[in-house]
């Protein structure tokens, strides 16, 4: 029941203030004490399930895309010329003919930049057009601008071009062999690893190549830029990381950043394939846009942005472990090569997060982790969700199933005992794993819940009396570092800005790509005001509000972007207090002041003040106190000393598990996921709703990239796989029959994180590997638990059946 609130004396002097004001010369309530009623406004407030903001849009096609957005009618469409080889010299570009077909007004190559031509977002090593050596199968070599998109794409295949073509070389592990790197080797060190290797009870030791992964986005590459009166640009853009893109479009056209505006409303999807590789196409379509004074629009076809950007780094691993009777393991060596392609974009650092990874949840007691970054004649791999931290988790898992088989031992038994727990909680690059204990309870609480160890007795005794499908089992954990390896990204700003009728306006330096951020974010605004969450908007990203942005990435984007909007909220509330405080009342108390239920609310009891948010925004304004903020936050504590391998690089660890059952068809290495049991730790959940989400979807997109998400090169280094009818995602299909997803509650993060939440974004990513892990088992019990198969990923039925037939043979 709804009841209307009674009007005290403050808000009587308040509404008095505002009815003797010159009417039509100031603001209008929205919320005066006749319209406002008491209701609990918190249900949709940050730490509440509420649907996105864009929910509504998105179903209804109403949600404005790069290619949704009105253009000048003689707004210029662009496409690209792109190199057919993979590796050689460019020795003629002949665009005569490309010139003088009907419809072009432009047409550029490397010698038009007016002003940067390497656009590498970190290091040097990515032109924006090929100028004569060839590097990779997909190089831009020019860009043709025209009247329509159809004519442009008729002119570009007019170009008469020739390349010297030399062996394309693809091989990372020869790479590694021949020292060709894109950056230089890391070690991580911990302990006396050589005298763990030399006096270990046993030694186990692997190998495992983990493949690629698109990031098959919806919307795919796509921008439009406006020339602006001056020398500048305003260029619009499905980005993770506007800022940047501000940087190397200024950069390429020669003008200062502050004449460069970049916008981003929403993505049709990121997952990293948008953070660096997102900026090339802007930079491009910038230059025809000053170049030409007109408009200019380019989106990459599904076939040509395949070919042109990256993907996850493909890795090739390797261990070597001591380990004692019980499967402990006590110290050894790790190897991991990063497949990065012809140049660094965030090679460095990703290949960085697959050492800190390369431990997941386990002690490696006295180790040495190596970290390679091989070059290869391929497109620059990038930023994929979780960042290489999966790549380095895999070596680590595999180890943990070789190990249960050489010691006769359930994998989950010789999981646990290798879990960090005290004594033992510290990682081989010198960061205590706070909550340690947390993981444990997590895992046995799924361990519970999921029924492992009766399945796992079921399975055993459904594989002695089934020859041919075997059903495999399970349970895999996850620990993720949350933070930005690189110190000075870990910093966010906002701005906030309240109107006159009380509704409030938020802008922050993260985008939207679908995970529901700017939802959160406003959640928190709301909650910091006391407002319900219809009254707070947010807008799109703009590099002239919210400045020097880092991208949305590393799982961040609410934890930084969040405690911005929360410290810009609570900076404003603070001041609308001292005014309150001030204005209506001597006696106000200002200690027990708070803003609820749209409200100002001090006092309790029968000294309980009350005056409505739109009648003390209204008043505020009309005593000329700033109704706009902005806030900042850089995340503490963290740091990492490169030169000796140390430090602590994340500000928490969120963790996770997930128990796969398959059942695998080893004649034909066809498999089905019959259940799968999820336990998920979040913190104190932001939005459950969205969490949950995110938890689905990102254990999907990992089951996709292990299972049968298989990227092809021919012998030349070209790309067979590019495109849905030869690269297969995951489909409604391939869901699991059972699928149990649960958010673990109470157990709120032990750092000062946003209300004690955890970043969800990458971490369920790695809860994929237990399907992989499963696959593993099913294949094992051919040989009665007694050996390990080797595996490799993505694992398609095809690899899964030559493991098959493989172990076979080992067991013979």
């Amino acid at each position: 029941m709804r009841t209307l609130t009674k009007l005290d004396g403050d808000s009587s002097r308040a509404r008095r203030e505002l009815h003797d004001h010159i009417q039509g010369s100031g603001p209008l309530a929205r919320h005066t004490i006749e319209n406002h009623a008491v209701d609990n406004t918190s249900s949709r407030q940050a730490g509440n399930a509420s649907y996105h903001e864009s929910a509504e849009k998105h179903v209804t096609g109403k949600a404005a895309y790069i290619d949704d957005l009105k253009t000048p009618a003689d707004a210029l469409h662009i496409a690209l010329g792109l190199s057919p080889i993979a590796h050689g010299t460019l020795t003629k570009l002949n665009l005569d003919a490309v010139k003088q077909a009907a419809g072009v007004i432009d047409v550029i190559t490397f010698h038009d930049v007016p002003g940067h031509t390497d656009i590498g977002p970190v290091f040097p090593g990515d032109p924006i057009f090929v100028d004569t050596n060839i590097s990779y199968a997909g190089q831009c070599l020019f860009a043709v601008a025209a009247t329509s998109l159809q004519a442009a794409r008729r002119a570009v295949i007019l170009a008469k071009i020739d390349i010297d073509e030399q062996p394309a070389r693809l091989d990372p592990v020869e790479a590694t062999e021949r020292e060709e790197f894109v950056r230089p080797t890391h070690v991580q060190e911990r302990g006396d690893w050589q005298q763990a290797l030399h006096h270990a009870e046993q030694l186990i030791e692997g190998n495992l190549f983990i493949g690629g992964q698109e990031h098959f986005y919806l919307e795919g590459q796509a921008c439009v830029v406006l020339p602006t009166e001056d020398e500048g640009v305003i260029v619009q853009t499905s980005n993770q990381h506007p800022s940047e893109t501000q940087k190397l479009v200024a950069e390429v056209l020669g003008i200062p950043f502050h004449a460069v505006t970049v916008e981003v409303r929403r993505m049709g999807g990121g997952f990293g394939g948008k953070e660096t590789q997102a900026s090339p196409w802007a930079c491009i379509a910038a230059i025809i846009a000053r170049r030409t004074g007109k408009a200019t629009r380019l989106r990459l076809p599904r076939r040509e942005d395949m070919h042109a950007t990256g993907k996850r780094h493909p890795f090739h691993n390797r261990y070597k472990l001591a380990i004692d009777a019980q499967g402990v393991i006590q110290g050894g060596e790790i190897t991991v090569i990063g497949d990065c392609g012809y140049s660094p974009d965030l090679s460095d650092a990703i290949v960085d997060r697959a050492m800190f990874h390369a431990d997941n949840a386990y002690s490696l007691g006295d180790v040495k982790v190596t970290g390679h970054r091989a070059k290869t004649h391929t497109a620059s791999n990038t930023a994929f969700r979780g960042f290489g931290g999966p790549q380095g988790m895999m070596i680590i898992e595999a180890a943990m199933d070789d190990i249960a088989r050489q010691v006769g031992e359930d994998p989950l038994t010789i999981r646990k005992r290798n879990f960090y727990r005290e004594g033992r909680d510290v990682t081989h690059y010198g960061q205590q794993v706070d909550q340690q204990q947390l993981l444990h309870t997590l895992v046995e609480t799924l361990e519970k819940d999921s029924d492992y160890w009766a399945r796992r007795k079921a399975i055993s005794a459904f594989n002695v009396n089934s020859p041919v499908i075997k059903k495999g089992l399970a349970l895999t954990p996850v620990k993720f570092g949350i933070s930005f390896t690189a110190q000075h990204l870990n910093q966010a700003g906002a701005l906030l800005h309240v109107y006159t009728d009380g509704s409030v306006m938020i802008n922050h330096g993260g985008t939207e790509m679908g995970q529901g951020l700017h939802t959160k974010i406003c959640q928190v605004v709301a909650r910091e005001l006391g407002l319900d969450l219809d009254n707070v908007r947010i807008s799109a990203t703009r590099t002239d509000k919210v400045p020097n942005t880092s991208p949305t990435a590393a799982s961040s984007g609410a934890d930084l972007n969040g405690m911005a909007a929360r410290d810009a909220a609570s900076k404003l509330r603070e001041r609308l207090f001292d005014f309150a405080t001030e204005h209506f009342s001597e006696g106000l108390d200002r200690e027990g002041m708070r803003l609820a239920d749209g409200m100002l609310i001090a006092g309790f009891g029968k000294s309980k003040r009350s005056i409505p948010w739109g009648e003390l925004i209204q008043t505020a304004y009309l005593h000329r106190i700033s109704l706009s903020e902005k806030g900042f936050y850089a995340t503490p504590l963290i740091h990492y000393d490169r030169s000796v391998g140390q430090g602590r690089p994340f500000y928490y660890y969120a963790f996770g598990a997930a128990v796969a059952e398959v059942s695998v068809d080893t004649l034909s290495g066809e498999y089905q996921i019959d259940r799968v049991d999820i336990l998920h730790d979040v913190g104190e959940a932001l939005n459950p709703a969205i969490d949950m989400g995110q938890v689905e979807g990102g254990f999907i997109q990992g089951m996709g990239w292990l299972t049968s998400e298989e990227l092809k090169w021919n012998d030349k280094g070209v790309l067979v796989t590019d495109g849905p009818a030869t690269y297969k995602i995951p489909t409604f299909g391939d869901l699991p029959a059972v699928f149990n997803v649960a958010l673990l509650e109470g157990h709120p993060n032990s750092m000062a994180s946003l209300y004690r939440s955890k970043a969800v974004g990458e971490p369920p990513f790695m809860l994929g590997i237990c399907v992989w892990s499963a696959l593993r088992d099913a294949l094992s019990s051919l040989t009665d638990y007694q050996l390990s198969p080797h595996l490799d990923t993505p694992a398609t039925p095809e690899r899964v059946m030559l493991a098959a037939n493989l172990i076979r043979k080992k067991a013979l």
